[in-house]
């Protein structure tokens, strides 16, 4: 199936990009209550990968509506070591399982790389590094638990790659627990069925550390 890729020159995160609508305001330092990932607008996508519209993040993932995801695999300068974190457990979809790329759904309006410098930003706190564009593909994952639907999950996949030496602060709510692993190391995890891995994830990163 074709995929709609958008340009894909270097970008560099931290700059531009459109943002999120911040979380509810703080009115005299207590904090408002938490927003609701399920509510959450996000941009739909044709089977084709154009964006043609918005609906809510719960509907999206229930009705197994094309959506789009781009993410960032975070690789040390001398490219020895990627990222790694396990998903917090309370997300939606693919919670508490390993992953390698800090990413998540394309807002509404948003391009691919703006979504991706958005999410680096959030998830581990880099910013103003340049993204190399990976790959891009589109992905069903089918039915299974944790894949949202009775149709599972259907996406249109960015990824692209940074360099990074700097330290990493991630956010509390999409990530429970993060560290630098050997590329090697993380190809022989992937070649292990045991090890819980987000599987949108798992086709990126099989895709590029197959031509490492």
């Amino acid at each position: 199936m074709g995929v709609h890729c958008p340009s894909l020159s270097p970008v560099v995160a931290g700059v531009g990009g459109v943002r999120r609508t911040p979380p509810a305001a703080r009115l005299g330092g207590v904090p408002g209550p938490a927003p609701d990932p399920a509510a959450e607008m996000i941009a739909l996508y044709d089977a084709a990968g154009a964006q043609i519209g918005a609906a809510r993040r719960g509907e999206v993932y229930a009705r197994s509506l094309w959506h789009g995801s781009a993410g960032v695999l975070l690789r040390s300068v001398d490219g020895e070591r990627v990222h790694v974190h396990r998903r917090a457990d309370t997300k939606l979809v693919m919670a508490g399982v390993h992953d390698c790329v800090a990413g998540g759904v394309v807002d509404p309006g948003e391009t691919p790389e703006q979504t991706a410098t958005r999410e680096l930003a959030e998830e581990l706190g880099v910013r103003g590094v340049a993204l190399i564009p990976v790959h891009a593909t589109a992905w069903e994952s089918g039915p299974g638990p944790g894949l949202g639907g009775p149709e599972g999950l259907r996406c249109h996949l960015y990824a692209f790659e940074a360099r990074w030496d700097g330290p990493v602060v991630t956010q509390a709510s999409e990530v429970a627990e993060s560290w630098w692993m050997p590329v090697d190391e993380l190809r022989a995890r992937l070649a292990d069925p045991s090890w819980p891995f987000a599987p949108d994830s798992r086709v990126l990163a099989e895709w590029w550390l197959a031509r490492l």
